[in-house]
């Protein structure tokens, strides 16, 4: 199995290669490093393995949620990669990469959505270690998350972002939580894998982010009703 996978929906980007058992990946930091390194590492890594596109079985990236400018990044280095080698794309769910990325059966995912608001959703790992949606994904204010019953592991950045809100809603049904983790490129390439297998790719032109919120601004009313600043 050979697929190359592409995440930029936060801070730090990554792309990573599963090939024949192996992974190679390559980590960007800041977002603004994204546009100018992906195709660079996107090379290297592929001329690291000695495979070309066309050698691949698809092209996978995290279609989010997360930032706008990251997802749409992602999803046109996928589709450009997928038409030009005519391959399919797996369109894997950030927050769900982010759940494999966790390593707990049962994990409470929640990312900082900005405009204080959270992206959150539950997932609990199938018979293959592979993590399912228990819930749909949410984007709301901190204080309004709802987590499902039973116990939970929680990670994401969210954690970092508002941790008092966070915690006072959430804490006393958490075994652990772990607010430094991020999706990764290399989860998102694992769990494409299924999709390859399933036959359950993408056309490229069908491929498309996950945004779940579609405003990425504020009025200024909006914000002075927030306490914000004009």
């Amino acid at each position: 199995m050979k697929v190359l996978a592409i995440e930029t929906a936060c801070e730090q980007g990554s792309v990573a290669l599963l090939y024949e058992g192996e992974l190679l990946s390559r980590r960007i930091e800041g977002a603004k490093n994204h546009s100018e390194a992906v195709l660079r590492d996107i090379r290297d890594l592929l001329g690291e393995a000695g495979l070309v596109p066309a050698q691949l079985d698809a092209v996978a990236f995290g279609a989010g949620p997360g930032a706008f400018t990251g997802l749409r990044l992602a999803c046109g280095i996928a589709q450009g990669l997928a038409l030009g080698a005519d391959l399919g794309v797996a369109a894997i769910c950030s927050l769900q990469a982010l759940a494999l990325r966790a390593e707990a059966p049962r994990v409470f995912v929640a990312t900082d959505a900005r405009l204080g608001e959270v992206y959150h959703a539950a997932f609990v790992h199938d018979a293959e270690n592979e993590p399912q949606a228990e819930t749909g994904i949410r984007c709301c204010a901190p204080g309004e998350v709802v987590l499902p019953p039973g116990r939970w592991s929680a990670a994401g950045s969210a954690f970092a972002a508002w941790p008092e809100a966070l915690r006072q809603r959430l804490d006393d049904r958490l075994d652990a939580c772990l607010p430094s983790l991020l999706p990764d490129a290399v989860e998102v390439a694992r769990l494409a894998v299924r999709r390859v297998e399933q036959g359950a790719l993408l056309a490229p032109e069908h491929a498309a982010p996950l945004y779940v919120r579609d405003k990425v601004a504020l009025t200024t009313a909006e914000r002075l009703a927030r306490g914000g600043r004009a």
